[in-house]
């Protein structure tokens, strides 16, 4: 019998066992998986190194900052600023016709930026900003506000209002073209207010503290345990049914498999459960350069780029969407020590159509990749420059791998639409964490396992 079963082993569920572990609980962490991470993880071809889902860090802020959701997890978990090695961003841009927003890591620059191209809304900026510095994502207020109602209320000219949602839904908004006001403070705030920043060594870094941190505490982590079914009695969460039709036991359960994912481990089926599943999945294309970027005119960190005035973050209805996404660049941060100078990476994130992926033979899957990865780069170097001379390998994942990995439905890569803040379920001992309780993104992900196991795992003397 263990005290906590966690179900997942993605950013949330390795922090809540980390977490429950430090108090002696005896946890169990249950992966389907070979590998650990869910979206966010990381794989070996063709004798490279890649990332799958980590762009930067969000909520970066300089060693030694006492508060924020980055200093907060460090506290909670343990660990010092240098475990995680994060080095900030050179800079971004919003790129739209005709107009581009740069920012870094200082929010001057967008202040600057947003004077610059629309001097009439300078003072509804700085309003906004202080909006959203005094939000409290801690009790709710507003969360489900419609964002473009605010902003509408907030600015004048539509075309910055536009311009400002496109980073942040594209890093974090499960909702077809708006979102929670809520969840835009936490991501506004992440991304602007924070900033981005990322390890040299990507993901794996993060990943490797986290597991060595749960096992050193007694952590048991079990991989290729895939959880068939969460077993109940009388309103209760008794233990799980792994996919070998092994039964394992458990006081009470995390489950950062999603909402929808996990009514349906409970038994209850998709048509059964009030909120729907997500919609929203990526393709993402990666190309491994003979030269840094930086050497030929790629040197910003992220370009998020959207080809009309209206910004559109819906399901497209052919297999990728080619009028928007985001371009990242790993090489373009300001790392401590110098890369070696040799080969760069680029990566071109955006919306792709779920059914239409899955609905292919296995020819026909292999030959759309290589279709849609010429037409997206093609899509992308309209807003960056041509980098395809200088291209020596590629590699491309699509909502078909997003499913595999996370077993989230329609490969939603930011889970379902209507959020759970509380994490609360119909069971009484049965909790969510991860992308469904609001808290999207690294960092997001990591502070929901340690509010979750917190709130619900711990007694209150232990917290």
């Amino acid at each position: 019998m263990y005290d906590t079963l966690i179900i997942g082993a993605g950013m949330s569920g390795l922090a809540a066992g980390i977490r429950l572990a430090y108090y002696d609980q005896r946890v169990c962490i249950l992966e389907q998986h070979y590998s650990i991470g869910g979206l966010n993880s990381f794989y070996h071809l063709r004798g490279r190194d890649y990332d799958v889902g980590l762009h930067a860090v969000t909520n970066y802020v300089s060693p030694g900052t006492r508060r924020g959701p980055l200093a907060r997890l460090l506290k909670q978990l343990r660990f010092r600023w240098d475990d995680f090695a994060l080095a900030p961003q050179v800079g971004s841009r919003i790129a739209f016709p005709d107009v581009q927003l740069d920012f870094n890591n200082d929010i001057d620059l967008l202040r600057s930026e947003v004077a610059v191209n629309f001097p009439e809304e300078r003072d509804n900026f700085e309003r906004f900003l202080a909006r959203l510095i005094g939000y409290d994502e801690l009790d709710h207020q507003d969360f489900d506000v419609s964002t473009r109602q605010v902003l509408a209320d907030v600015f004048t000219d539509p075309l910055l209002m536009e311009m400002l949602l496109c980073p942040v839904m594209m890093y974090g908004s499960a909702r077809e073209n708006d979102l929670e006001f809520g969840l835009f403070c936490i991501l506004f705030r992440s991304i602007f207010l924070e900033g981005l920043g990322r390890p040299l060594a990507g993901v794996r870094l993060i990943l490797r503290h986290l597991v060595r941190r749960f096992r050193s505490l007694g952590g048991e982590l079990r991989l290729r345990s895939g959880v068939k079914q969460i077993c109940a009695d009388d309103g209760h969460a008794v233990g799980v049914v792994l996919d070998n039709g092994e039964e394992v036991s458990g006081r009470q359960i995390l489950s950062s498999a999603g909402r929808v994912e996990t009514m349906r481990l409970c038994g209850k089926p998709p048509t059964s459960v009030s909120a729907p599943a997500g919609k929203l999945s990526l393709v993402e294309t990666v190309s491994t350069l003979n030269t840094p970027p930086d050497q030929i005119g790629c040197d910003r960190t992220m370009v998020f780029y959207n080809d009309s005035k209206q910004f559109s973050w819906a399901c497209p209805s052919t297999l990728c969407d080619e009028h928007r996404g985001v371009i990242c660049s790993p090489n373009n941060f300001r790392y401590d020590r110098a890369v070696p100078e040799g080969e760069g990476v680029i990566r071109v994130s955006t919306l792709a159509n779920y059914d239409r992926w899955q609905g292919m033979s296995d020819e026909e899957y292999g030959l759309e990749k290589i279709r849609w990865y010429d037409r997206l780069v093609e899509s992308a170097v309209r807003f960056v420059p041509d980098f395809r001379s200088q291209v020596i390998d590629t590699d491309m994942f699509t909502p078909k791998t997003i499913r595999r990995f996370t077993c989230h439905e329609n490969g939603a890569v930011y889970g379902a639409p209507d959020k759970q803040p509380d994490g609360c379920t119909h069971l009484s001992n049965l909790f969510l964490c991860g992308a469904d309780t609001g808290l999207v993104g690294i960092v997001g992900a990591i502070n929901s396992g340690i509010t979750m196991a917190n709130r619900y795992c711990l007694n209150p003397g232990q917290k």
